[in-house]
């Protein structure tokens, strides 16, 4: 693969990537559907290569080009691979990115709802997450515990997946797990059982269920029910709205809450909430969801 040097902070050619930190990011560069996203780092950058997600760039150091040679020479051709010196990079994209390496890929458009739906065995279903570290971890917990056979869907409000900090809290892993935003919200959840899903909503409620509970009741007959898993935003929870659409709601207990006198901890990150129920109710996973589901380019 044939590199371009460059030495310039002002060259046109890699003006995409001029001021990329979260506060300068340019809303029709970035966040319009179909437009393109930032991949920062060498294990984020690497997922990005292996995704279904085309690859319109990179801008690199000389010696982590060394490190990612590899894979940079089994991409197209015709994929512009920018090598600057540090100092260069951090003029370029605004500040200090030790990590020295940028790709720039293209979002392409989310598939339809219907395709999502029929090539997952359980979904993540999140509403009005806004948090970006909190989304990014919740795309690695799902495909460390419910791999291939999972998607997450996002409520209109939600944050978006694609964003850099999210990519890199995900370790590259929100360009693996399919995603797709549900609307209407709420009432499009109904959606979810229409196609067949158990919709079972993550709640703090000491009147709800409990997980262990369920998880040995589903496991009676395991793979009967596809699962559908709803939680809510960073602090308000899931809404009674939406809770109204599920089937049954559960709750993962936590013995440091005094339910008597009202102290201690009432609740959990809504990460690792996700991560304890994907670890206690996903089915056995199965299929190659990525290769059914991925972006329509």
């Amino acid at each position: 693969m044939p590199t371009i040097p460059i030495q310039s902070i002002s060259d046109p050619r890699v003006a995409e990537y001029v001021g990329v930190r979260e506060s300068e990011l340019r809303k029709d560069r970035f966040d319009a559907p179909g437009g393109l996203f930032i991949a920062e780092g060498e294990l984020v950058v690497r997922r990005l290569f292996a995704s279904s997600y085309a690859t319109r760039s990179v801008l690199t150091t000389p010696m982590r080009l060394n490190s990612i040679r590899d894979v940079v020479d089994a991409l197209p051709q015709d994929t512009p691979v920018f090598v600057v010196d540090q100092q260069t990079m951090n003029g370029i994209v605004g500040f200090n990115i030790h990590r020295g390496l940028l790709a720039i890929g293209v979002r392409g458009h989310e598939p339809p709802i219907d395709r999502v739906l029929a090539a997952a065995s359980i979904l993540v279903v999140l509403e009005n997450l806004v948090n970006h570290d909190n989304l990014g971890a919740i795309f690695r917990n799902t495909a460390a515990l419910a791999g291939p056979s999972a998607a997450i869907l996002l409520s209109p409000r939600c944050a978006d997946p694609l964003y850099r900090k999210s990519i890199r809290v995900s370790v590259g892993h929100a360009l693996a797990v399919p995603f797709a935003r549900l609307g209407p919200w709420p009432e499009a959840v109904d959606r979810l059982r229409q196609a067949g899903f158990l919709l079972l909503a993550l709640t703090p409620d000491p009147g709800a269920e409990d997980i262990v509970a369920v998880s040995q009741e589903l496991m009676v007959q395991p793979g009967q029910h596809r699962l559908a898993l709803l939680l809510g935003g960073e602090g308000p929870g899931l809404t009674t709205e939406a809770q109204t659409y599920s089937d049954r709601r559960v709750r993962i207990d936590m013995p440091g809450r005094d339910r008597e006198t009202n102290t201690g901890v009432d609740s959990l990150n809504v990460a690792t909430a996700a991560s304890i129920a994907l670890h206690r109710l996903h089915p056995p996973s199965g299929g190659t969801l990525q290769a059914a589901v991925g972006p329509m380019l």
